[in-house]
């Protein structure tokens, strides 16, 4: 058996690489021979043989019936001698595969009967149906109708249809158009041999009378239950007279339209079709006089599929053994078990129930093939596999007991004893000529390793495995060799250090010298790889014995217990310290925000990590709506402590959107925010600032505009926001009020025949909104509309000075006389 394994030749039962598949001959074909293939891997090669219908074919020199390797050749195939089911035998010396059957059915397609056809005579505009009646045929056939003479084809519309199941034709509405000779045009594919065939001649006549509307009557029909097997195009076909010509609708009664449905009016298709396809179809025919149903149902079911197959299984001998498999399918597969092509049944030592096949104590007689076989009514699938019995002598060829032992003095040592062997061995220990025995520091598992503690010089020697089976017997050697343990002479120490900062932790140790020595570090016990850890890792020294790792800009994840390792080939020694880093606090969590007012919200939150430092206060921080930036909110109390978990935030805009967010700090700094909370609105309130920018003046005579600044949302506080304007004339009494709705109002315009240009008007505004009025700004002077002056200057004089200036000069006019604000004068 080693020798075998080592040279790559390992003999092996056959696995089917090629088996038959279903065959269609085609009667009077030109072929002369049918192939059905099968071919096998194994070693040593496979031999074959054939069953047909379950009986062994004899494959003679002068018989119709050849071998090819492993396919079955049929010369000259006859339907009454060669039509039935054929499955191929592979074996070798180790065992017998059956391949899956395969049919060899034979296509015909036979002539139409030479029987003249009835005529047919209708009423024009009533439904008519021909009987196609096609010939004896295998496999199934495609149908078209002539009319009249070849190649004059009936087209596929709304009023004309061709059943692709009986091959008749179904004419909805007879027209004039309609008249002549109708013949069935039935064609046979098989592979790529085409064949057809057409019927003789049917006439059509026609009686003239006036066509009357009728009601949808449904005449081509599918039938009330319709088998489709899981993955398959299923086609249902629905036709009905009437006149006008009926429209066809599909629905499915217990569910809704599927994405797979395909195909045109009379005929549903569905791609693909699965068990959610099953249930019950309408065909509804539809026209103005009436309606048409028809109800038929869909069942799925499916060729059995594994969902569990045995697989090659090495056992040794007088050991137990449990198979099974499973396969889906409907309906339920049902499951039996082959062993080298014949039936395997309860017996002795082997118990067969469906799926599961159990041996007990197993011999060398129950190596072969094996196979399970699950098979429903649609179809059968197989599943091999080869059991191989095991029995020979101890072997230490593959995996010899070490030459070599070191071990570490005061340590500990492992050395393994596995021989190949079947059944398993029986195993003992020896020093020089001492047998082992277990003890306070020897300890022999019931594998047969050898384990020996608390080592010292003495224990050096030569250590023997000897193993044991009824086939035979084997031993191995090794030397163990005992070596200085590793110790640390210098351990890490445990440290605080802040965030940013720089750390050495030492790790010296001695160890047995002619042997080499490396140092490991680990982080909470996960391995520190020093590759990627992002220059903060790097060892501190090259000497051998040194093993100083250096920590550089020192994050809070680096806080835990480093552990050093100093390791030989024989032993190690790990020493640990932990070093913690200290930085700002981690992020608050859970932030809630309760009792939403106006101007106040209460907040509380729950504590995160101090990250070593005790916290110190909490900041609490808010954005808007507004603004994405996030600021600094006022609270009761002003200094939140850090042992505090909740809040007040005050002076807070009413009629406001804000989201919330938690700072922690400690005296190494502000920690990160806690997770944004949920947007909350305050509540409203009632204006608290009168609008700003309030002026005015010009406009058409007879008017006074009033302008201000549109108040902003953040100073709005509800719903229904709008500005309240109050003006007089200077020096009156009585106030006149104006409410101007939305906040982006900026002016008023107040027009009266009374009001004289340029008179003076106090001014004052506020704003409101639902939740009332808010407080009223200072009071403006606000002119109303100008007009041109009504006076000229007087007492204009003019005299010379120069050749080429004079001076002008006039009584002024008074300001009342102006009607507005002097701008000015202007000399002609």
């Amino acid at each position: 058996v080693w020798c075998q394994a080592q040279s790559g030749t390992r003999s092996y039962g056959p696995v089917f690489e090629e088996q038959p598949s279903h065959t269609l001959f085609p009667e009077g074909s030109a072929e002369e021979k049918v192939t059905l293939s099968c071919r096998a891997r194994a070693n040593p090669p496979a031999t074959y043989r054939w069953k047909m219908n379950g009986t062994e074919i004899k494959v003679e020199p002068d018989s119709r019936y050849r071998l090819v390797a492993g396919d079955l050749v049929i010369s000259n195939p006859q339907k009454a001698k060669d039509a039935g089911s054929y499955q191929c035998l592979a074996s070798n010396s180790r065992g017998t595969v059956v391949s899956r059957e395969a049919s060899l059915r034979f296509g015909f397609l036979q002539e139409f009967s030479a029987e003249e056809r009835d005529p047919v005579k209708i009423t024009e505009g009533w439904g008519v149906m021909f009987a196609c009646s096609p010939p004896p045929h295998y496999p199934g056939l495609s149908y078209r109708w002539l009319l009249n003479e070849f190649p004059n084809f009936i087209p596929a519309d709304g009023r004309r249809f061709v059943s692709q199941t009986t091959g008749n034709l179904y004419i909805a509405k007879t027209e004039a158009s309609d008249l002549g000779n109708y013949s069935c045009f039935a064609t046979s594919h098989i592979d790529f041999i085409t064949k057809s065939v057409f019927s003789k001649f049917s006439r059509l006549s026609l009686a003239a009378e006036d066509a009357r509307q009728f009601a949808p009557s449904i005449k081509a029909r599918f039938p009330a239950d319709t088998y489709a097997l899981a993955g398959q195009v299923v086609t249902l076909e629905c036709f009905a007279f009437g006149n006008p010509v009926p429209r066809i609708k599909w629905r499915k009664l217990d569910g809704s339209q599927s994405s797979k449905w395909i195909g045109s009016e009379p005929l549903l298709q569905i791609q693909d079709v699965g068990f959610e396809d099953e249930g019950t179809y309408e065909c509804e025919a539809e026209n103005i006089k009436g309606r048409d149903t028809y109800q038929g149902r869909i069942i799925i079911q499916a060729q059995p599929e594994w969902l569990k197959v045995i697989t090659d299984t090495e056992a040794d001998i007088g050991s137990d053994l449990r198979w099974s498999c499973a396969a889906a399918g409907k309906p339920r597969p049902t499951v039996r078990w082959l062993r080298d092509g014949q039936p395997l049944n309860s017996q002795n030592r082997i118990e067969v129930s469906g799926g599961e096949l159990r041996f007990s104590k197993l011999g060398l007689e129950d190596s072969g093939m094996y196979q399970c076989v699950a098979e429903n009514k649609h179809g059968t699938v197989y599943a091999s596999a080869e059991l191989t019995v095991q029995a020979f002598a101890p072997d230490f060829r593959l995996n010899p007991v070490k030459r070599l032992i070191p071990a570490a003095r005061s340590g500990k040592v492992i050395i393994p004893c596995q021989p190949r062997a079947a059944p398993k061995a029986t195993v003992l220990w020896t020093k020089g000529t001492e047998l082992l025995v277990n003890s306070s520091r020897v300890t022999i598992t019931a594998d047969g390793t050898l384990i020996l503690q608390n080592i010292s010089k003495s224990d050096e020697g030569k250590y023997t495995c000897f193993a044991e089976n009824f086939m035979g017997k084997a031993n191995s050697t090794g030397i163990l060799s005992v070596r200085d343990a590793t110790k640390i002479t210098l351990a890490p120490s445990s440290a605080d250090i802040n965030v940013g900062e720089n750390l050495t932790l030492q790790c010296h140790a001695s160890h047995d010298p002619t042997m080499d020595l490396t140092f490991t570090w680990a982080l909470d016990d996960f391995p520190i790889d020093f590759d990627k850890s992002e220059g903060h890792y790097r060892r501190a020294s090259m000497k051998e014995t040194i093993g100083d790792l250096s920590i550089f800009n020192a994050q809070l994840k680096h806080s835990g217990r480093y552990t050093c390792t100093a390791q030989t080939v024989v032993d190690s020694a790990s020493e640990s310290a932990t070093l913690t880093v200290r930085g700002p606090p981690g992020p608050p969590g859970g932030v809630v925000v309760t009792d939403i007012s106006d101007t106040s919200v209460q907040l509380s939150w729950s504590r995160g990590f101090d990250n070593h430092s005790p916290i110190a206060r909490y900041l609490i921080e808010a954005r808007t709506l507004l603004s994405s930036k996030w600021k600094q909110m006022r609270t009761n109390p002003v200094n939140i402590e850090g042992n505090a978990e909740t809040a007040q935030v005050v002076n807070l805009i009413p009629w406001m959107d804000y989201e919330f967010r938690v700072l922690a700090s400690n005296i190494l700094g502000v920690g990160e925010p806690s997770l944004p909370s949920s947007k909350i609105r305050t509540k409203e309130a009632a204006p608290t600032v009168a609008p700003s920018g309030l002026g005015g003046g010009g406009g058409a005579p007879n008017e006074l505009i009033i302008n201000w600044t549109p108040t902003l949302r953040d100073y709005q506080n509800g719903e229904g926001f709008g500005y309240l304007v109050s003006f007089r004339r200077k020096g009156s009494q009585g106030w006149l009020t104006a409410r101007v709705p939305h906040a982006e109002s900026l002016h008023y315009v107040y027009r009266n025949e009374s009001i004289a240009p340029y008179t003076p008007f106090e001014v004052k505004i506020k704003a409101y909104n639902r939740k009332g009025e808010g407080p009223e700004s200072l009071t403006a002077i606000v002119y109303s509309a100008e007009e041109e002056p009504k006076v000229a200057p007087y007492r204009v004089v003019a005299k010379s000075v120069l050749s080429s200036e004079m001076d002008v000069s006039w009584e002024p006019v008074e300001q009342g006389d102006v009607a507005g604000v002097l701008l000015g004068y202007e000399v002609r």
